[in-house]
């Protein structure tokens, strides 16, 4: 029985007895005002006071009804996504329409680069933020960097985030880890299949052609050709160049110097190698990208270089999926690829190759992917 056929319920057992016209006109302003979705608590004062007896219990009913409803309305279900990324975490809750709800933020959670432990704090710090008060979580889908490439980590990522009590809600529901990959890309489409990049602290690249799946880098920062750690290196090696004599003169220099509060070499050495290299050197990719627009040659070329080694890998995975000559999606997902000069090199590069290719930049964080995925999980 829904809410206005408990009122008319009423209603109609109060037509028993004697009834008055004006208890009969003020029931159809209480129903007229719940179909148009207003509140019974704001009817106006005199209504009450001229009510008979019968229609002060009907109002009574009511009264409790909407209470009630007010009281349930947050015992509602929820999904959790979590995007895990070199520098960040993200966790979003949301209902079961895919409205975002929360936000939570968080450290990094790559296991390559800060371990499973670290991985295991970011994401139970970055959850806890979004948990309800409450309602019961349904489902949880937690995308990671370079578990792709190492299927063993996911077991002891969920053994670790099983010692903390502080997110316990989320094992009352499905719970997922999984790729940061898959998430990326259904943050920027629905379909099955297509070509990913991921280009930020690291690079990965991930296609799907049904059923089948091509891989390719995202083996750690000492490789990740076109990443923010790859570009941040050569930035760094320009530096010292400049400084030697060994190598052109460059804008990086001053430009790094002043974004650091440094002053001279030692310091940035100190800055680098007493610090953790993974969280300082993909810096250096943003200070490379302005100097890049203020026209430094060096800069140019480390960017334009990017793109290139991004499309390079690009194009493999587009060769082994046999995606050439077809339409199909690519999404191009971080930090590096926000630079004009990589963007613009990579769209290039890879047009040439499969011109059929729909780009896509996502508009939203990738963590909306990890909700659709959360979504999908609980209703299989």
């Amino acid at each position: 029985m829904n809410y206005n056929q408990k009122l008319s319920f009423h209603y109609r057992a109060s037509e028993r007895s004697e009834g008055e016209k004006e208890n009969e006109i003020l029931f159809r302003l209480w129903k007229r005002r719940l179909r148009r979705g207003r509140s019974l608590l704001r009817l106006p004062s005199f209504c009450e006071a001229k009510a008979s007896r019968r229609t002060s219990v009907l109002l009574r009913s009511s009264l409790q009804l909407e209470q009630l409803k007010k009281r349930t309305k947050f015992s509602s279900p929820y999904v959790i996504g979590v995007d895990g990324g070199g520098t960040k975490t993200v966790a979003a809750l949301a209902n079961l329409k895919g409205k975002i709800l929360k936000i939570g933020k968080a450290g990094p959670a790559s296991p390559t680069n800060v371990g499973i432990k670290m991985v295991a704090k970011s994401l139970s710090q970055a959850i806890e933020k979004i948990l309800p008060r409450e309602g019961k979580i349904l489902s949880t889908f937690i995308g990671l960097p370079a578990v792709q490439e190492r299927p063993r980590l996911l077991e002891k990522i969920k053994k670790e985030l099983l010692k903390r009590r502080e997110i316990s809600p989320i094992f009352q529901g499905k719970l997922k880890i999984d790729s940061d990959q898959i998430v990326a890309f259904r943050s920027g489409s629905d379909e099955k299949d297509g070509v990913l990049i991921i280009a930020g602290t690291g690079c990965v690249f991930h296609g799907w052609a049904k059923g089948k799946e091509a891989h390719a880098s995202g083996w750690g920062w000492l490789a990740d050709e076109g990443s923010a750690f790859w570009v941040g290196q050569r930035v760094y090696q320009s530096i010292f160049k400049d400084l030697d004599g060994r190598g052109p003169k460059t804008l990086l220099t001053k430009l790094v110097f002043q974004k650091l509060k440094i002053k001279n070499k030692e310091n940035l050495i100190n800055l680098v190698y007493l610090k953790n290299p993974t969280q300082i050197i993909p810096q250096f990719s943003t200070f490379c990208d302005e100097a890049a627009r203020r026209g430094d040659r060096i800069a140019k070329k480390i960017m334009r270089e990017a793109g290139e080694e991004l499309a390079l890998t690009t194009k493999t995975i587009i060769r082994k999926l046999n995606f050439q000559r077809k339409i199909f999606p690519l999404v191009l997902v971080g930090s590096t690829l926000q630079s004009k000069i990589v963007l613009d090199t990579v769209k290039k590069e890879v047009k040439k190759f499969a011109p059929k290719a729909k780009i896509i930049r996502p508009k939203q964080e990738p963590v909306i992917g990890a909700i659709k995925l959360a979504i999908e999980q609980y209703n299989m």
